[in-house]
């Protein structure tokens, strides 16, 4: 069979046109195969659904609300971070826990330890030790600082998987005012439900005594209330930033510039 000219240009063409669809499918599949292996296994990896953007403060039916050394002041968060005085940190070599007063004292006088008084407040379905209507023995939550479902089980093996974490760190506090604060005033900083939240046990120890320019929760959704309320907190205990800590929390308050104070209540 004889091939005309017309014929072989409109195969060579056809061929060509093969090659480059086949060139284009590969260039595809090593940027999808680039991709993966640099950031896609780890956005993929993270879970679908977004964890909590905010946390309760006061269950007014049966908590009390602390008396600070001032009122929040309303209005965006940003706003309130401006009126902070910026400082360097005092020496922390002086810090002792016990100078914020007896781990999980009662506080508000409703008749429960602080610790409990927060699980209850963020677990949902709380169970609690029979006979007692303050201990906690159980619960669920979504769990701020990382977005996980967390199941609370009291128990010598099981309790430190939630903890109650001070949003400023008392050693953060410690070098940041408290020190010029009464004994009082430093009792109730560590026992007000503005300043805590339960959360995961390993996510709070990686925390440790941070401020917001070298640690933030890895649930982002979170970070805007997270930074709103350590804010919220040194204002209402008259506490001061680093230089670092403001520009990292501006920094965050971009991303949500309607951000408003967090006002117990």
């Amino acid at each position: 069979m004889t091939v005309t000219w017309t014929e072989f240009r409109r195969a060579r063409r056809r061929s060509r046109q093969a090659w480059l669809l086949l060139a284009a499918a590969a260039l595809a599949l090593l940027g999808g195969l680039f991709w993966f292996f640099t950031a896609g296994q780890f956005a993929a990896a993270e879970p679908r659904t977004p964890g909590p953007s905010e946390a309760p403060v006061l269950a007014r039916e049966w908590m009390k609300p602390v008396e600070a050394v001032r009122s929040v002041p309303a209005g965006t968060a940003a706003g309130v971070l401006d009126t902070l005085a910026v400082k360097g940190r005092s020496a922390k070599d002086n810090y002792d826990r016990s100078a914020f007063g007896q781990a999980w004292l009662d506080v508000d006088r409703n008749g429960c330890d602080t610790r409990n008084d927060i699980l209850r407040r963020d677990l949902a379905a709380t169970e609690f030790i029979s006979g007692s209507q303050c201990q906690v023995a159980g619960g669920t939550f979504q769990e701020p600082y990382t977005g996980r479902m967390i199941v609370f089980r009291r128990g010598p093996d099981t309790s430190a998987e939630v903890q109650i974490d001070h949003v400023v760190a008392l050693g953060d506090a410690w070098q940041k005012g408290a020190q010029q604060l009464t004994a009082q005033q430093r009792e109730h900083l560590a026992n007000d439900p503005l300043n805590l939240i339960a959360v995961d046990g390993p996510t709070n120890q990686d925390k440790s005594a941070s401020d917001a320019a070298t640690w933030l929760p890895p649930n982002k959704a979170f970070r805007c209330h997270y930074v709103a309320r350590q804010i919220s907190v040194k204002a209402a205990y008259q506490l001061w930033v680093t230089a670092a800590e403001k520009e990292a929390m501006k920094r965050i308050l971009a991303s949500c510039p309607g951000q408003q104070s967090i006002v117990p209540g």
